[in-house]
């Protein structure tokens, strides 16, 4: 009988298609979707969704793909194009809300080095069918809108051509921080830095999601940006030894990853430093610096307009299963997809995607700066990052 009762209000639940270019193993369609039918912490034995999921899209399917199995054992549906995962099979729309998540699979590199995921491709797919039923439902869209600027506004202005209910970006802002500090509102920002690592454009994306939370935060709100600057290898080091920037920022945030030593230490541990540079219309200067052989996280850095503190602080990411990081994202999801109301809005993601994409441009183009007139729109955030519930116990990479 209690089986029978579960599946009775699984089944109440507002069901979502998944759209997704590969489902494996801690995959991102695992550690955002897999909640929906394995529980918060991935294994059957944390709080339930409040979202079912109805169906589900692959674009790819790789040897190790679980999407199979999970149907099998979870009995939603296996579509083979996006139409089916979102009609269901009547032929009109037929589910609460679609999460859009293309971050895996075997797909072409950009002239810039950014990964070409069909973004564009599977979103176009669903607004045919959100016109043709004459309704639309909310959408989520993992990480950038796309991997370029065009394609990135496309998605923007459609969703507010049809009034779609549109969320996107990453899962670090609204993360653990550690100390739990954040730019206070209406803040007077002189300067602002964030810490990376790993890949450029898939990990750099996640830097610029969390400067772009914290400049947000400032005086006036997001104003746009002038100008971008790209630089990688010598050129970056000596970007970091010009004048004009402040010299406390990028040691306050890496010794909030534990690193303490100097420039000196650093270029013989980096092979490939990464200097992005932004200018804001108000005059805020920004910078995200990626340090791999230095750097294991994410951190930020700032200082305030007539302040003589440096504030500093980690984002922090449960790297191993359950990942809680992605609760804290799917929480988010869940409220828009039940409301109808974007939890935070899609600019931030907007702007962030066509910074990346301006700073590559910028670094495959010899590093020169690069004006950004099309970046020079602004947008006011009623977001604030708010400090989450201490995360779940992780499990060893031996049990996942």
């Amino acid at each position: 009988m209690a089986s029978s009762l579960r599946g009775f209000e699984a089944a109440r639940r507002p069901g979502v298609a998944v759209l997704t270019t590969e489902y494996r193993h801690n995959s991102h369609a695992d550690v955002i979707a897999s909640r929906l039918v394995l529980t918060d912490m991935l294994d059957g034995t944390g709080n339930e969704p409040r979202l079912r999921m109805a169906s589900v899209y692959t674009d790819q399917r790789p040897p190790n793909d679980i999407s199979r199995l999970l149907a099998a054992s979870h009995r939603f549906r296996v579509s083979t194009n996006i139409e089916d995962a979102l009609t269901l099979g009547t032929g009109r729309l037929a589910v609460e809300g679609v999460l859009l998540i293309a971050e895996h699979g075997q797909y072409s590199k950009s002239a810039t080095g950014n990964t070409v995921y069909p973004k564009r491709r599977f979103w176009d797919e669903t607004m045919r069918v959100f016109r043709a039923s004459g309704r639309v439902v909310p959408v989520f869209v993992d990480k950038h809108l796309a991997d370029n600027w065009d394609d990135a506004r496309h998605i923007r202005e459609t969703a507010r051509e049809l009034g779609v209910p549109l969320m996107a970006g990453s899962s670090v802002p609204g993360s653990w921080r550690h100390p739990a500090v954040d730019v206070p509102s209406a803040a007077r920002l002189s300067s602002v830095l964030v810490v990376t690592y790993g890949s450029t454009d898939h990990y750099g994306f996640h830097a610029l999601e969390c400067l772009q939370a914290l400049v947000e935060q400032r005086e006036g709100g997001e104003t746009g940006v002038l100008r971008v600057q790209g630089r990688v290898g010598p050129q970056a080091w000596s970007g970091l030894a010009e004048p004009g920037f402040d010299p406390a920022l990028l040691p306050a945030a890496l010794a909030r990853l534990g690193v303490h030593d100097g420039i000196a230490a650093w270029k013989a541990k980096v092979e490939r430093p990464v200097l992005w540079d932004i200018e804001y219309k108000d005059g805020l200067r920004a910078r995200v610096v990626e340090l791999n052989g230095v750097a294991n996280g994410w951190a930020g850095a700032w200082r305030r307009i007539g302040d003589p503190g440096v504030e500093a602080t980690r984002f922090w990411t449960q790297e191993a299963r359950p990942a809680a990081h992605f609760t804290l994202l799917l929480h988010g999801i869940e409220d828009m997809m039940l409301s109808g109301r974007p939890t935070w809005g899609p600019d931030r993601t907007l702007m962030t995607s066509g910074l990346l994409d301006a700073l590559l441009r910028s670094g495959v183009e010899g590093g020169h700066p690069l004006a950004t007139p099309w970046l020079e729109w602004s947008y006011a955030s009623s977001w604030r990052w708010k400090e989450p519930p201490p995360p779940p116990p992780s499990r060893p990479w031996s049990e996942q």
